[in-house]
């Protein structure tokens, strides 16, 4: 079965945007873009990438992980604010709102339901996982359903922002296990960490 897959950055003080929600790593962004970063990403995850990032590195191909991508509203206005309707045209690509009445671009698919409801159909379906990009609102509402984190943990600290899970989570402590992880040279952690207890 398909998993559903947290693959987010975060700050060390776990807050993944600074409190006015924009893109940590745009032009005006704080978050530390190392060139082994970016390298990590177009070898390990070049999916993940953003359409303009991969057309500026060259990067064509497929996912080696995800081939549906999931954000809420807030997130997903953070590009069209730049005048980007769908970073992701190479993704199957969901949004969730309940205000938005119609898709700004034919390959986004927006869903007004129950978020919950829809990623259990995803995961029945074929295919690679699934990834949810955030917000930490639609991470607080899809926490039981999220098999995979994949925290891309920033040598950074900001003192305020947007926490990995919204604040409206419900208190659930939950184990998970590290499975993966690699450290980038003047760069962020890549951890990877799976629901539950490691299987013998």
């Amino acid at each position: 079965m398909r998993k559903l897959v947290y693959f987010i950055a975060s700050s060390l003080d776990g807050f993944i945007a600074g409190p006015d929600g924009a893109d940590p790593t745009g032009p005006d962004g704080f978050w530390p873009i190392t060139e082994s970063y970016v390298q990590h990403l177009v070898t390990e995850y070049p999916e993940t990438l953003p359409a303009p990032a991969r057309a500026a590195l060259g990067v064509t191909a497929e996912g080696t992980h995800f081939d549906t991508v999931l954000e809420g509203r807030r997130t997903y206005e953070i590009g069209l604010k730049v005048g980007l309707a769908n970073a992701y045209p190479h993704l199957r690509h969901l949004v969730f709102s309940r205000t938005l009445a119609e898709s700004p671009d034919p390959g986004v698919e927006l869903v007004a339901g129950d978020p919950v409801e829809t990623v259990r159909e995803l995961k029945q379906q074929d295919g690679k996982d699934i990834w949810l990009v955030g917000g930490g609102e639609l991470a607080a509402a899809l926490f039981g359903e999220i098999d995979r984190l994949v925290v891309k943990l920033s040598p950074l600290t900001i003192g305020n922002g947007i926490p990995l899970f919204s604040r409206g989570a419900a208190f659930d402590p939950t184990g998970w296990h590290l499975s993966e992880h690699t450290v980038l040279e003047n760069g962020p952690l890549f951890l990877t960490y799976d629901r539950g207890t490691p299987t013998a």
